[in-house]
C-alpha cells in the first residue's frame, strides 16, 4: 500500500511518514475526520480499504503543518503520510 526506501521517510513520535507520491493510491479514500496537534497542526485522515475492507481512519498527514513545525522536525513533512488503526510498517 506503500513502499519508499527507508531514507526518504520521515521519523516523528514514533511513527514513519511516507512521501504522499509512495502511496498506491487505490488503497486510500479521503476521510472528513480531522484531528489537531498544537505543534503540527490540523491532520487530515484516509480511511484504507483492502479487499473490500475499510480501516477508517488509517492514516493520516498534515497538508499544512503550523509554522516551526518543519523546523522542529528538520525536515518538511506536509502530505507526507503516516499509518495507525493496525495497519503495520515493515521494513
Amino acid at each position: 500500500m506503500a513502499e519508499a526506501a527507508q531514507e526518504d521517510l520521515i521519523r516523528i513520535e514514533g511513527n514513519w511518514y511516507f512521501p504522499a507520491e509512495s502511496l498506491a493510491k487505490e488503497y486510500f479514500q479521503p476521510s472528513d475526520h480531522k484531528t489537531y496537534c498544537p505543534w503540527k497542526g490540523e491532520a487530515s485522515y484516509y480511511d484504507v480499504v483492502v479487499d473490500g475492507e475499510v480501516n477508517e481512519f488509517g492514516a493520516w498527514y498534515y497538508p499544512t503543518p503550523l509554522d516551526g513545525a518543519a523546523e522542529r522536525v528538520k525536515q518538511d513533512f506536509a502530505n507526507y503520510v503516516a499509518f495507525w488503526h493496525g495497519v503495520e510498517v515493515t521494513e
